[in-house]
């Protein structure tokens, strides 16, 4: 057989890209060190290659279609490595990253956006930001942006609702990376993404981009499954589960008797033992109806085993607990909590000066709680108690509770007298950054947060047949 018919003969082999890359990329990622990252990068690929490959070297040929690939992956997919995305390096061995090379320079600092992808429900956009930025008001090695996209304006930007921010110091700047829920229930394949950067540490300017994304139609199975717990007042209903190249995404929508309880899925298994984890969600609707609050969520989730027949849910529930409060006209007094069975008494109300001293003691605790537990119930302790003025304790946004400006003190320094009866003080500066002007004892009110004491209640799993629901 000469060369040419061992060639054809090669070139038809199936190769399986996916696990020598994900091999390859491994390899990389053991070998890389902080410092001389780029060249130990370099060395672990090569050696990577040479050991999956050795055979076919010595043989004095190489298969063409691996050598496109292990070409092509290591360029594409470093940034990823980098920033430890797996979801990425994957996408990149399978050329589903958009490369870019848009570039703006405002106020001496330049960035310039090197990559998008969009797989399941996350964006993905990655950049450079050259070393002016160190000319602006953060710490060195800090990099800080304020930016909107689509045109919104501030917070309620729903792009930054779950974004996330990497940062890397490499020669004459920074890369980073920035990761977003996709917001919106129905998905586009295909749109153009603006984007706008107000403002680099500190640096006031205007970056404007417009980022093409693209990602092919995600396969859907259907679940149509409701899951009740009558005893908790909550109903799971299962919708859907997305699959795109790299990733899935779960939809369901949970119905609640209160509004801000928390019912989440910690995590999913299949039939064949895979283990799914699940990612940030995505609120995609919510609406009070007659039988209780409901919010439609888009979670992501590993990528689904095309073999798995069946899935088991594991859903958690953490229950809201009202505030309680009582006006300061008595120096005594107990707070009952609803829904749980703890009980504050206030056994003293002392004024010193600037200083505001509550004596207080729980009562319904469990018994033997571990000493990590008791550590975090004291840390929470400095935010669970607020103080507000009697006539601005309705101007508290429920759906953004805060006290208001100059009439209410939201911390307290704690100190424990007796873990063994659960007995702390709190002491509150009357004349700290956040204050009550004109404080009187007698027109505050002492408002208490029971959730501290709420834990998440794993409840009882389920299984769902999968049926051939894909479309």
């Amino acid at each position: 057989m000469d060369n040419k018919e061992i060639l054809d003969s090669i070139e038809k082999i199936p190769v399986p890209k996916e696990k020598v890359l994900v091999a390859i990329s491994k390899g990389i990622n053991r070998d890389m060190k902080k410092t001389n990252r780029q060249r130990k990068r370099v060395i672990a690929g090569v050696a990577a290659t040479v050991a999956i490959l050795g055979i076919t070297f010595a043989s004095g040929f190489l298969n063409p279609t691996v050598n496109n690939v292990l070409a092509n992956a290591p360029i594409i997919g470093g940034i990823f490595q980098e920033f430890n995305d797996q979801t990425g390096v994957d996408l990149a061995y399978t050329n589903a990253v958009t490369e870019l090379n848009q570039a703006v320079t405002q106020q001496g600092v330049t960035v310039k956006l090197t990559s998008a992808y969009f797989d399941g429900s996350v964006v993905s956009i990655t950049g450079f930001v050259d070393d002016g930025v160190e000319n602006g008001k953060n710490e060195k090695g800090e990099v800080s942006f304020d930016v909107n996209f689509e045109h919104n304006t501030g917070d309620n930007d729903p792009w930054l609702n779950g974004k996330s921010t990497d940062i890397r110091k490499v020669k004459n700047g920074y890369n980073f990376q920035w990761k977003m829920n996709y917001p919106y229930k129905s998905f586009k394949e295909d749109f153009t993404l603006p984007i706008t950067i107000h403002n680099i540490n500190g640096i006031n300017g205007e970056w404007n981009f417009n980022i093409p994304i693209q990602q092919e139609q995600n396969s859907t199975l259907a679940l149509n499954h409701e899951q009740g717990y009558p005893d908790d007042e909550i109903k799971i209903r299962l919708e859907e589960i997305l699959t795109a190249k790299a990733s899935s995404s779960l939809v369901y929508e949970t119905v609640e008797k209160y509004k801000r309880d928390d019912t989440i899925l910690s995590k999913v298994v299949d039939d064949k033992g895979n283990v799914y984890t699940l990612g940030d969600q995505t609120v995609l609707k919510e609406s009070e109806q007659e039988d209780g609050y409901h919010s439609t969520i888009r979670t992501k989730m590993t990528k689904l085993n095309a073999n798995a027949s069946s899935l088991t849910f594991y859903p958690q529930l953490s229950i809201a607990v009202p505030k309680a409060e009582q006006l300061l006209d008595k120096k005594s007094f107990t707070l009952q909590s609803e829904r749980i069975n703890v009980d504050l008494q206030v056994n003293d109300v002392t004024q010193n000066g600037e200083k505001l001293v509550v004596d207080y003691q729980f009562t319904g605790l469990p018994e033997n709680l571990s000493q990590n537990r008791l550590d975090t119930i004291s840390h929470n302790l400095e935010y669970a108690f607020w103080l507000v003025d009697e006539k601005y304790r309705l101007k508290i946004d429920p759906e953004n509770p805060y006290p208001p400006k100059n009439h209410g003190i939201p911390f307290n320094s704690v100190n424990v007298i007796d873990e063994a009866t659960a007995h702390y003080q709190s002491t509150f500066d009357l004349n700290g950054d956040e204050k009550i002007k004109n404080f009187k004892l007698e027109n505050t009110i002492l408002l208490f947060d029971f959730s501290t004491f709420v834990s998440s209640e794993k409840l009882e799993p389920f299984t769902v047949n999968l049926q051939n629901g894909e479309e």
